[in-house]
């Protein structure tokens, strides 16, 4: 027999999104990147399938250790990707679940902070379905493609720090 009044008291579980987005979060701390540390976890069914975070090629040296030529170039934020070193955490993550024959069709990303256009194409392509973000970027071209790709961005922000 139960008694009631010893009821256990019941423990408030974070939400998938706040999961995910916390997660996301821990990824971007590997970053690579003197500007912005962004970090992305793709998610199927709420199971994850690759992360990423921003950064050089594997084997390469990194910002950290060479410097940034675009912080040395005085190249504005959203500017001029080509002449960065790293690849950006969305990047990473679809090359990592690549790497591994994981398809990524149908599922929802987790990013830091809102993809520029060159991953907004990246994820059309890649068949994601939806984009959970808690911070932006100044890359209104990258809105307008995945809204005309009828790829969802939501923005979440979450409770804890």
């Amino acid at each position: 027999m139960i008694n009631k009044t010893k009821k256990k008291a019941q423990k408030k579980r974070i939400s998938w999104d706040e999961y995910f987005i916390q997660i996301a979060r821990l990824v971007s701390q590997r970053s690579t990147c003197m500007r912005r540390n962004v970090g992305a976890v793709i998610v199927k069914n709420k199971r994850m399938l690759a992360t990423g975070y921003n950064g050089a090629p594997s084997g390469l040296g990194h910002c950290l250790e060479i410097g940034c030529l675009r912080e040395k170039m005085k190249i504005p934020s959203g500017e001029r990707h080509e002449l960065c070193r790293g690849l950006h955490a969305e990047q990473n993550a679809i090359i990592q679940a690549s790497l591994y024959g994981i398809s990524v069709k149908e599922s929802v990303i987790y990013v830091t902070n809102q993809p520029c256009v060159i991953c907004a194409k990246m994820l059309i392509n890649a068949g994601i379905k939806e984009i959970v973000i808690s911070d932006g970027y100044p890359d209104k071209m990258a809105k307008d493609f995945l809204k005309e790709a009828g790829i969802k961005i939501r923005n979440f922000k979450p409770s804890r720090p």
